[in-house]
């Protein structure tokens, strides 16, 4: 059976059937998706919820846990992992390769409605999700800058233009803005003023809530005529807000104004964001599993000149980094290396053959197989990639393989005498199993890689299977167009004499020939030694084989670096802002680096994150690991701080975020035990940096933190909650978002907390009042209770904590009783301890008498082993606050060694 003879016997069906093929995959080339890999990211979801103020153990008790516990039963679950910060909760899920990642959104958000039963109250939004993977780095990061714009009304534009339309974009999993927060009210309150009036936090807090009622009033009807109800119920401004009322005392309104400073600010006051040395917001744009980088990048700079026409006059909108510059141009590479493999084929083709016609037949048969290709790759879904292009250049070898076989074997009947048609029908003949068992023979070696599971298996598959097709469509080709082509093409043996090249080349392949006889005999001689040299090749091959460097993949360089930044826990924002910049500053000095940008601040305040794009490499010279090792004695200059960098890659194993290219996750049955043996892992790890730099972990646990301690029988005695003391809390230092304001475009909120002098100053701590009148500012309330907590911070780093309790109570006859109880423990410098005890009672009758009533005891502990016991007692009686009527005190000491 000839498979051949059809063709051969049909030249103009064969011609267009191979026009046909080249067409085809001429029009599928174009259509392909470009991207550096094959599609290899797991189904990955990050799920983010928020609750300002809140400390991380109660982030992961109160939000975290129930999340994991309702998303660790979505099947099809590889791995959870999760981050609990101050405020803010992140939890990372990926899925098995098999799983749709629409169909586990969906699981996961049903997950999400569940869970939401089991999480506080008070969380301001539920949870949400995004199809993105936190591990990598994003494709493009914007700037917005101003010369005349705040950083939140920057950040306000992005919000409600960019955010918002870039997240439309096809492909796009996650829109973040760093660098600022959104617009808000800020009540900055003085606990001193607020604590003359005897007024709680949470009472401020219920008259901030209660001063924004955006509700639905109804409407009236009269007669023929229906009239909606407005009312300005919706206070927007800080100044709307200094004249609310929020408590009555002796008759007269207490403002907000007397106890607070109120102005237009943002939500986030603790957030700092640079672009090459300009204040800016950053807009960075991940993209989702799976997704095409370069269509996703192309649809988002289409919409850039229109979301530019969006923003303010003077907002620039510039892009500071792009992931598919390098992309694209090492595409373009791998594109002119396959197109130059092409062409030296064929070359080496018609040098071998000395024959134009015979060289046009090979020169048909390549590039026809590596077009039709394209096609096949096209209906698979595959993409235009780094492994994709690879394949294709080394099938070009392979392909004219076949074509060479076939038209050797016609050209020798050819040669012979024998008729072109009748020299490509028994030529193709006689070779056409060989060249269908030689074609299934190269594909049967790429089966093992088609048959590997995991990522492995996903990143290699695209190029196994497209060789494996390159190879498929040659055998085709060189059974079909390639004898058809000899067919008509050859040219007959006619005697003629052959031409100088073939003269030439003729002698050249002589004299080779020659050479490979006389060396073959030298082998054929001695095949001792000939074995021991092929023994030695095999055991240096196995030698190289242990020693060469081995990976998952080739350290790339991209011409993009990300660095995290981490400081001491203990870090202030102030600090940390100080740092940041110091940081920016010393990357934007190098002379490899074109663009650098960057934010700290947010969720955790000794962090912050820097994305920086190299000069092309022909600039540069030096490769991005190699512009890292420079960097990083420079930065290792900056005190308390440390800037990890590292090099973008294009596959990211796992979805936890860090800040190496490396990661080791350390599991235990307690907090405890990896309290314990985390510090001593990061400390052996960094043992050898000549192997292993940047080591870090994301174990927070050592920073400063203040305890109080409630003495629950007092509280409840006094009719104060936790909750209470909790809330009271928060309100102070927890920027509490206390109020919405609703606006066309987006919702933004109230804060509400000490004034900075005072959150800068522990100390203010002893000004907290708790009140258990909620949040009641009503001039006819008769009784309030109130907790005084204090923390103290003494030289020497010792701790002094003080606690009081204050009650007072009014009847309807205006008479008042205020009773005071503190207890102090006090160290001083030099090493004594103070204990005291001591009770203040005041009482107002209605002739304006007051009897105050003082008692207190006094316990000094010293260094000199000796102990002062002191107790005091006085009483007052005065009239109008000014003439003393009747007074008594009593002291007495005791010095007790021990």
């Amino acid at each position: 059976m000839n498979l051949s003879a059809p063709f051969i016997a049909r030249p103009v069906a064969t011609t267009l059937l191979t026009i046909g093929l080249a067409l085809a995959g001429m029009v599928a080339f174009t259509g392909l998706p470009v991207s550096p890999l094959p599609k290899v990211d797991f189904p990955t979801i990050q799920v983010t919820a928020n609750l300002p103020g809140a400390s991380p153990e109660t982030v992961a008790t109160s939000v975290t846990t129930p999340l994991e516990r309702r998303l660790g039963a979505i099947a099809g679950v590889s791995e959870i992992t999760s981050s609990s910060t101050v405020g803010h909760a992140r939890i990372t899920l990926q899925f098995d390769l098999s799983r749709s990642i629409e169909g586990a959104a969906r699981d996961v958000q049903a997950a999400i409605n569940a869970a939401r039963a089991d999480m506080p109250t008070d969380l301001r939004s539920n949870p949400q999700y995004r199809k993105v993977n936190p591990a990598d780095a994003p494709v493009l990061v914007l700037a917005l800058t101003s010369n005349t714009l705040g950083q939140g009304r920057l950040y306000d534009a992005a919000s409600n233009v960019l955010q918002q339309k870039l997240s439309q974009v096809s492909g796009v999993g996650q829109v973040t803005l760093g660098g600022s927060s959104l617009p808000a009210v800020r009540v900055e309150i003085n606990p001193s003023a607020l604590t003359k009036y005897r007024i709680g936090l949470e009472s401020v807090r219920a008259a901030l809530a209660a001063a924004n009622a955006n509700a639905p009033k109804g409407a009236l009807e009269v007669g023929e005529r229906r009239y909606q109800i407005y009312a300005n119920d919706q206070a927007r401004v800080a100044d709307e807000y200094r004249s609310l009322i929020i408590g009555w005392r002796n008759g007269s309104p207490v403002r907000l104004s007397d106890v607070a400073e109120v102005i237009d600010s943002v939500e986030n006051i603790r957030n700092e964001g640079q672009a090459n040395g300009k204040r800016s917001v950053l807009v960075i744009i991940y993209k989702q599993p799976n997704a095409n980088i370069i269509e996703t990048v192309d649809e988002v700079k289409e919409l850039l000149p229109e979301l530019q026409a969006s923003m303010p006059n003077d907002v620039d909108l510039a892009v500071v980094s792009d992931r598919t510059t390098t992309i694209r141009a090492s595409l373009r590479e791998v594109e002119h290396a396959l197109i130059a493999s092409v062409i030296l084929v064929v070359l080496v083709t018609f040098a071998f053959l000395r024959s134009a016609r015979a060289g046009f037949v090979a020169a048909v048969a390549v590039p026809v197989s590596l077009i039709g290709t394209f096609g096949a790759m096209y209906l698979l879904g595959y993409s235009l990639n780094n492994l994709s292009l690879m394949a294709m250049a080394i099938a070009a070898g392979f392909v004219v393989d076949d074509a060479i076989i076939v038209l050797e074997n016609i050209s020798r009947h050819v040669e012979a005498g024998m008729s072109r048609v009748d020299a490509a029908l028994q030529g193709a003949r006689e070779v056409g199993f060989t060249v269908v068992s030689m074609s299934l023979s190269l594909i049967a070696v790429f089966i093992p890689i088609l048959l590997m599971s995991g990522i492995v298996g996903r990143l290699f598959r695209e190029f196994a299977v497209t060789l494996s097709i390159a190879i498929l469509i040659s055998m085709v080709v060189s059974l079909t167009t390639t004898p058809m082509m000899c067919a008509y093409v050859l040219r007959p043996h006619d005697g003629r004499k052959e031409g100088l090249f073939f003269r030439a080349s003729e002698r050249a392949f002589g004299a080779l020939q020659s050479l490979y006889g006389r060396s073959l005999g030298v082998v054929l001689r001695h095949p001792l030694l000939t074995m021991l040299v092929f023994l030695a090749t095999v055991l240096l091959n196995i030698h190289l084989y242990v020693t060469i460097p081995k990976g998952f993949f080739p350290q790339q360089d991209t011409g993009r670096i990300v660095g995290g930044i981490r400081a001491d826990q203990s870090i202030s924002f102030q600090a940390m802002r100080r740092k940041f910049r110091q940081f920016v500053e010393i990357m934007r000095t190098d002379p490899a680096i074109e663009s650098v940008a960057g934010f700290t601040g947010g969720f955790q305040t000794n962090s912050g994150f820097v994305f920086a794009s190299l000069k092309p490499l022909a600039e540069r010279k030096e490769s991005a690991d190699q512009v890292i090792a420079r960097l990083r004695p420079r930065l290792a200059q900056v005190p308390g701080a440390v800037l990890f960098l590292q090099a973008v890659q294009d596959i990211r194993v796992g979805g936890r975020q860090a800040n190496a290219q490396y990661q080791f996750t350390l599991q235990a049955d307690s907090l405890s035990e990896l309290y314990t043996w985390g510090p001593k892992l990061v400390e052996a790890l960094k043992a050898d940096s000549s192997v292993i730099t940047d080591v870090d972990s994301d174990q927070q646990q050592r920073g400063l933190q203040v305890n109080l301690t409630i003495d629950r029988d007092a509280a409840s005695r006094l009719g104060v909650s936790t909750r209470g003391i909790s809330a009271a809390l928060y309100d102070a230092f927890g920027q509490r978002q206390v109020s919405t304001i609703y606006n066309p475009l987006n919702q933004y909120h109230v804060v509400m907390e000490v004034s900075p002098e005072n959150w800068e100053n522990p100390e203010t701590l002893k000004d907290i009042y708790v009140s258990t009148s909620g949040g009641a500012t009503s001039a006819s309330e008769r009784t309030e209770q109130q907790l005084d907590l204090g923390v103290l911070f003494a030289p020497f780093r010792t701790l002094s904590v003080s606690a009081a309790v204050g009650i007072t109570s009014q009847t309807e006859e205006e008479r008042r009783v205020i009773q005071n109880y503190a207890v102090n423990w006090n160290p001083f410098p030099d090493g004594t301890l103070l204990l005291s005890l001591s009770y203040a009672e005041n009482r107002l009758t209605e002739e304006s008498t007051s009897r105050t009533l003082q008692p207190s005891l006094r316990w000094y502990l010293t260094t000199r082993r000796r102990s002062y016991l002191e107790a005091t007692y006085q009483m007052a009686t005065t009239e109008s606050n000014t003439v003393t009527v009747e007074s008594r005190s009593f002291n007495a000491a005791l010095s007790i060694p021990f």
